[in-house]
């Protein structure tokens, strides 16, 4: 009881303390979900084995979404140098393939061509049990692109592209959940897969 008195204030500081390691963690394990933006149309749209996939093909797994053409020379090669980092992190975690995809649509069929858009997949070490280059009727593309992601892509009258350079999170069930932008790190972007993959 002496002491209880004499270290009054020490007690109670150590209290305020534990409570607060208490709160942060809590904090931390409580993570709030991302909310549920729309839900990605549906589409069919040819591989590099030549076989169609469609939303449906795959869902049951969180999956990045990606615009891209081959011919790009500016933003393409290094989102996809990104995502092949992404895969590399999602092989460590044992998610790849498994629980989570990446899906990399091109809006170029004419010069795309399944051998073109897999020799720009092996430039990055694409492993394709779990990475979907997928292409398809030009249009229906741009239009998946607009209406699920929002992402705007024209074409000028010399073939160029202008395109925004963003990488959608999709859920298990379709949903779009989250848009990451180029400043966002593949180490980050890694961790919303996890994360979402635990729901």
């Amino acid at each position: 009881m002496i002491l209880l008195k004499k270290y009054k204030w020490t007690w109670i500081l150590l209290a305020l303390c534990i409570i607060m390691a208490g709160y942060l963690l809590w904090g931390a394990w409580s993570k709030p979900k991302l909310p549920v933006i729309r839900p990605v149309e549906s589409f069919s749209l040819e591989n590099v084995d030549g076989k169609n996939v469609t939303l449906e093909d795959t869902n049951g797994k969180v999956r990045l979404f990606y615009f891209f053409f081959s011919k790009c020379n500016d933003v393409c090669p290094l989102t996809t140098f990104r995502l092949s980092q992404v895969q590399d992190e999602l092989k460590k975690k044992g998610l790849f393939a498994k629980d989570a995809t990446i899906v990399s649509i091109s809006f170029d069929p004419e010069r795309d061509t399944r051998e073109q858009i897999k020799s720009f997949g092996d430039k990055f070490g694409a492993d394709y049990s779990g990475w979907y280059f997928l292409r398809g009727d030009q249009q229906k593309v741009m239009d998946l692109a607009m209406n699920s992601f929002k992402i705007l892509i024209n074409q000028d009258q010399t073939g160029n592209f202008v395109h925004m350079d963003l990488i959608g999170l999709v859920d298990r069930d379709g949903q779009l959940r989250e848009i990451y932008r180029p400043e966002v790190t593949a180490t980050e972007i890694a961790q919303g897969v996890v994360d979402l993959s635990k729901e």
